[in-house]
């Protein structure tokens, strides 16, 4: 009897052991699938973007602006001076382009230098380089950091929940085709962004996300600024993560302001100048209806281009989106100085900041990448089985499909041609119909806010993934 009873108990620690086993291997198979799978959407949208870049004639190519202008930086040349900039161009082959054709000036082809000193210093090493291995290794940069972004956040997200968030991520690098191709360098402030967002709440290699954080913030800090923002008012530990990545950020800047003003002593006025001209109506980036009267894979997403449609006025449709946004945004600092932190809370955070972070001021499809950030939250709301997971999964996909390159780019085609009435129905549809993107990322930023609150509560604070231990408590266990 007694060995019956051994045979009968080693059978079953073997059998619990299999499953364990099984449910290990599984884990460890689906750490290597996704990411292969997710580099494969990478690689696929690269080739077809490349392809939309050569019938384009390169004139998609937003890396021809930094590259121009730091190839002209390194010669010593001033790149926020039009005339400068141009004789670069030409120097290295670039095409002339008659002035008056098809109502673009060659300075639309490569355009004039609105980056910040900062940025142009952290990208004058590809100006040291010839144009096809600049852009070979911008790209590539380009296409890992955004893959790695990715995987990064499928990581947090497979937590929570499997499906959503692996058909969002794919959906959203299938859909990075011009963003790839034309090396806007969104693609990498972006990436660098998600990567020190998960560098922070998973405490690991945490000098690399204060690194990679400054980066960003260095090259585009209206992308990455309000993320970072976050941190700063989570926690103390937090703070010290965001402090030492803006001191790295102020350290470049000072680098670089001392020398592009060697170089361009006048650079900031030029540099106003140029943003004012670009900014103008009619022009490439006026949010107005007159510049915008159809849709597509560069349209403008910030709130500007709705709130323009209601009245044309400059100073009306900014502080009306300023005045829509200002309140979402001072109400998620205020939960977020009041609130202990706690992982859960931290995306659900970041969820709700990532699509607001896009409505106050000038961004394109490529910067909404930062939607990434957003996954994780659906992935929490979606596994709690509540009435809000369909409608938080519903919210995260439309953002995500309105700001994706083929269905820009298939309701461009489908829009071709319309004409709206007249009045407020006609700009009611206008709207809903050529303005999508804002619309979709409002709404999401809007009730992702609702379900931080939520989180925020305090019966809340005993809940699973609620408990209110510090920062670097929770992110060191």
């Amino acid at each position: 009897m007694p060995n019956e009873r051994q045979n009968r108990y080693a059978k079953a620690l073997d059998s619990d052991g299999g499953a364990s086993r099984t449910k290990g291997v599984n884990d460890r198979r689906t750490a290597v699938v996704v990411p292969i799978l997710l580099s494969i959407c990478s690689c696929f949208a690269l080739v077809w973007g490349v392809a939309l870049a050569s019938a384009a004639r390169d004139r998609i190519v937003d890396f021809k602006v930094v590259y121009f202008g730091a190839r002209c930086l390194v010669e010593h040349c001033d790149a926020y001076n039009e005339t400068e900039l141009l004789r670069t161009y030409y120097a290295e082959g670039g095409e002339r382009v008659a002035k008056a054709a098809e109502g673009y000036r060659t300075q639309l082809i490569v355009a004039s230098q609105m980056y910040l000193p900062s940025a142009a210093f952290l990208i004058a090493p590809f100006g040291l380089l010839p144009w096809p291995i600049a852009y070979l290794s911008w790209i590539a940069i380009t296409v890992c950091g955004v893959t790695v972004a990715a995987a990064l956040m499928w990581r947090i997200a497979s937590q929570y929940a499997v499906g959503p968030p692996l058909y969002l991520m794919s959906f959203a690098l299938l859909n990075s085709g011009v963003l790839f191709a034309g090396g806007n360098p969104a693609g990498v402030v972006v990436a660098l962004c998600i990567i020190a967002a998960w560098c922070f709440l998973e405490d690991r290699f945490v000098n690399l996300g204060i690194v990679c954080m400054a980066v960003s913030l260095a090259i585009k800090p209206h992308d990455g600024g309000l993320v970072w923002l976050y941190f700063l008012l989570a926690g103390a530990s937090a703070r010290k993560r965001a402090l030492k990545s803006l001191l790295i950020t102020a350290l470049i800047g000072v680098i670089a302001f001392a020398w592009i003003q060697r170089i361009s002593p006048h650079w900031f006025t030029e540099l106003q100048q140029n943003i004012n001209d670009y900014a103008t109506p009619g022009s490439y980036n006026d949010p107005g209806p007159i510049a915008n009267k159809t849709v597509g894979t560069g349209m403008i997403i910030d709130l500007q281009t709705v709130t323009s449609v209601v009245r044309d006025d400059p100073t009306f449709y900014n502080v009306t989106a300023y005045l829509l946004c200002a309140p979402l945004v001072l109400f998620w600092g205020f939960l977020t100085i009041r609130s202990p932190f706690c992982r859960k809370r931290a995306w659900l955070a970041l969820g709700a900041i990532a699509p607001l972070a896009m409505l106050p001021v000038y961004h394109r499809p490529y910067d909404a990448k930062l939607l990434l950030l957003a996954i994780p939250a659906c992935a929490i709301l979606w596994s709690e089985r509540q009435i809000h997971a369909s409608l938080s999964l519903a919210l995260t996909a439309t953002a995500v499909v309105f700001t994706s390159d083929l269905p820009l780019a298939l309701l461009s085609i489908l829009s071709q041609g319309f004409h709206p009435p007249g009045g407020a129905s006609g700009a009611a549809i206008t709207i809903l119909l050529l303005r999508p993107a804002p619309l979709a990322l409002f709404a999401l930023g809007a009730f992702n806010l609702f379900q931080y609150a939520k989180a925020c509560r305090p019966e809340t604070e005993n809940s699973p993934g609620g408990s209110s231990a510090s920062f670097a408590t929770i992110t060191a266990s």
